[in-house]
């Protein structure tokens, strides 16, 4: 095996077919991988594999509706993953969400019922006041007391839904965004990400079903 450096580059270029072989398996079991440098002395060379380059990186995962990344889907609002809060069924984060710009429980109860883009569009239609209320409470749209209602309902969620927690569990330490073409001004976005990663972290020190911590 010949080895070949230039500038940021390592090149190995076999010298038997053995060789040949025995490369292509290598590259094959780490592809998108990322490696690191290092040797115990000054003449040998070791490569530490630290594993698939979006994770050993923290390559940030944009969560929305539309991501081509089934896991991102399930953790995003749309995502069909029915939980009951205070009393009430929804199919979705977002039903609950966009219900709040109903006053009328008939129309809440209704939108409770709809899938994600669904309630999206309703509540679009509906479009908000300068205040919502819930629990007998009057809040204030785009106010921390706002985004602790979204954060409820995605505690509930999450809570409720072994898919949903699973998926969210699965991004590991890698930062989550909420970047759309028209950033929310009711939640913007980075508080959206902010009330993921809470759960996320919140579940990873929660007992699991066999009692150990997941």
């Amino acid at each position: 095996m010949r080895a070949i450096f230039k500038e940021q580059l390592l090149v190995l270029v076999p010298d038997t077919a053995d060789e040949a072989d025995a490369l292509e398996l290598w590259k094959l079991e780490h592809a998108a991988h990322v490696l690191a440098v290092g040797g115990a002395d000054a003449r040998s060379l070791e490569l530490h594999d630290l594993g698939e380059r979006a994770g050993a990186c923290r390559e940030p995962i944009n969560i929305v509706s539309n991501s081509r990344d089934p896991v991102a889907r399930m953790i995003g609002n749309f995502a069909t993953a029915p939980f009951e809060l205070d009393g009430q069924r929804y199919v979705a984060v977002e039903s609950f969400w966009q219900g709040l710009k109903f006053e009328r429980d008939s129309d809440r109860r209704r939108l409770a019922q709809y899938e994600g883009p669904r309630a999206r569009a309703e509540g679009d239609k509906q479009g908000y006041g300068a205040t919502v209320s819930y629990g007998g409470q009057e809040v204030a749209v785009g106010t921390w007391a706002h985004w602790q209602l979204m954060e409820r309902a995605c505690r509930a969620k999450f809570a409720q839904n072994a898919e949903a927690a699973a998926a969210l569990l699965s991004t590991g330490d890698r930062p989550l965004t909420h970047i759309v073409r028209r950033d929310s001004k009711s939640i913007p976005g980075v508080i959206m990400a902010d009330i993921w990663m809470r759960i996320r972290a919140d579940l990873r020190r929660s007992p699991g079903p066999s009692g150990t911590r997941r």
